[in-house]
């Protein structure tokens, strides 16, 4: 194994994360989109989940492309271009993709809407594909799963500001709001989106980032077929499929609950939007609680972060919604149902294996709530999912890509593939409503939540297998 750094490379790391936050913010929009097209193109609940499938199919279109060219190549194409300059060329083809809001606008066109969409997330394949594995690389691999999570607390502040954007673009203030809905209102937000990207590109590539940075390969290694490809290493394929399962259950909860709201509890489109920035900034929350270990070594000094640091997120989604001018009342007792996070995380120890395992746990108890219930016991329960899929992906990539050295950023590329899980297992939740209602359809999510579980467990066997062990970082703790 190569020899590990000491520290987290903060210098290095803080440009990367503002990659993260427009993954959040563009994606999140997309759940005030689908119902917005819904209504403005007159879909049904299946067509409508189209957005997220052309969003989220992008990723794996994009990890085919990458990894055709790799093969034409005869190279890995990130390690041929640098790491910084792959994250600069994914930036300006997102910028690209945002160009076409504007002719889809004014042409009313549905496909066209799609194909923008699908552009920005054709960059974001590429950005993904880089980012993740130099998030863990910044420092070392023991912390490597909350830097990741830390990340994806910035992510999630894009997720958590970006449906309030987007519906105040669309719909105008709280105060003021209209339902009436133009899709022509969203052409100028993407096309600032657009900039912003290309500001961003030019930022990281005179930024400190590492080109080609230092990767932690498994030891004690005597199989050499092993070596040939990462496709080779079973905690990768089975966390191909357990990325495909966790992103699929995140985003299917999030996109199908407007639909829910609307049809079986009355609320209006406009409405809906401080829920849906509740579910994205319960991400937030999250993960900001799972990243203190990024932070110190002192075991007490953890401990009082694991209560500064949601609340502090949660501080965050009040702050931003009161200025939206949304009634806060509704979500005071949510502050409640935050505590049980702060429970899990503990129970966790930082083991990223462990945390899949309680949290996926959890889930599947907190969607059969949201089945189970009415009114809007159900609505925190649906909410609260975002809570326990927080830290999910940080935990899946760092074990999915622990050990493969060499072979990480094609490894990654494969991840980042299976963010189609996205799309399909939303598009596949809206199919079951039709036969079982919105509320029920959340099954699907249960059954990833299951496997998710034994990803946790298999894993673990196989890591250890390797000689690698995320224990360590506790021994001497207490």
């Amino acid at each position: 194994m190569s020899k590990e750094q000491v520290q987290t490379k903060w210098g290095q790391f803080i440009p990367l994360v503002t990659v993260f936050f427009f993954w959040g913010f563009v994606a999140a929009s997309n759940d005030i989109l689908i119902p917005v097209f819904k209504k403005a193109f007159d879909l049904s609940q299946a067509e409508s989940q189209l957005v997220s499938l052309a969003f989220y199919i992008a990723y794996t279109v994009g990890a085919l492309i990458y990894n055709g060219i790799s093969v034409l190549m005869k190279q890995d194409i990130v390690n041929k271009l640098g790491y910084k300059n792959s994250l600069a060329l994914g930036l300006v083809i997102s910028a690209l993709g945002t160009l076409l809001f504007y002719p889809a606008a004014n042409l009313h066109s549905f496909p066209l809407m799609l194909s923008g969409l699908f552009i920005v997330a054709l960059g974001f394949s590429l950005q993904q594909t880089v980012a993740n594995p130099l998030a863990i690389a910044l420092g070392p691999i023991r912390t490597g799963s909350q830097r990741l999570t830390l990340a994806g607390g910035i992510n999630n502040f894009g997720t958590t500001i970006g449906p309030l954007v987007v519906s105040f673009a669309i719909f105008g203030s709280a105060a003021n709001a209209t339902t009436d809905i133009s899709v022509e209102s969203v052409k100028i937000p993407y096309l600032i989106l657009g900039v912003a990207f290309i500001a961003v590109a030019v930022f990281l590539k005179m930024s400190s980032l590492p080109d080609r940075p230092t990767l932690v390969e498994a030891s004690g290694e005597d199989d050499k077929s092993v070596k040939g490809s990462a496709l080779k290493y079973p905690q990768l394929v089975l966390g191909m499929i357990a990325i495909f399962v966790y992103v699929g259950v995140e985003v299917s909860t999030a996109s199908n609950l407007p639909a829910y709201m609307e049809k079986d509890l009355g609320f209006e489109i406009k409405d809906i939007a401080p829920y849906i920035s509740l579910y994205w900034a319960s991400m937030m929350i999250g993960r900001w609680t799972g990243a203190v270990e990024a932070f110190t070594d002192n075991v007490s000094t953890q401990k009082v972060l694991r209560f500064i640091a949601p609340y502090l997120a949660f501080g965050i989604f009040l702050a931003v919604n009161a200025i939206a001018k949304h009634d806060l009342a509704p979500f005071y007792v949510y502050g409640l149902i935050i505590l049980v996070l702060i429970a899990a995380d503990m129970a966790s120890k930082g083991n990223p294996a462990r945390m899949l395992l309680i949290f996926s746990a959890i889930g599947i108890a907190a969607l059969l709530i949201g089945m189970l219930t009415k009114g809007m016991v159900s609505v925190y329960a649906i909410t609260s999912v975002g809570l326990f899929c927080s830290t999910l992906w940080p935990c899946i990539f760092t074990l999915a890509v622990s050990g493969l050295g060499k072979h990480t950023s094609q490894g990654s590329s494969f991840l980042i593939m299976m963010i189609m899980g996205g799309g399909i297992i939303s598009w596949l939740q809206g199919v079951v409503s039709e036969f079982t209602g919105i509320q029920y359809s959340y099954i699907v999510g249960i059954i990833c939540f299951a496997y998710l579980a034994f990803y946790a467990w298999k894993v673990s066997g196989i890591l250890r297998s390797q000689g690698i062990s995320f224990d360590q970082k506790i021994s001497g703790g207490h």
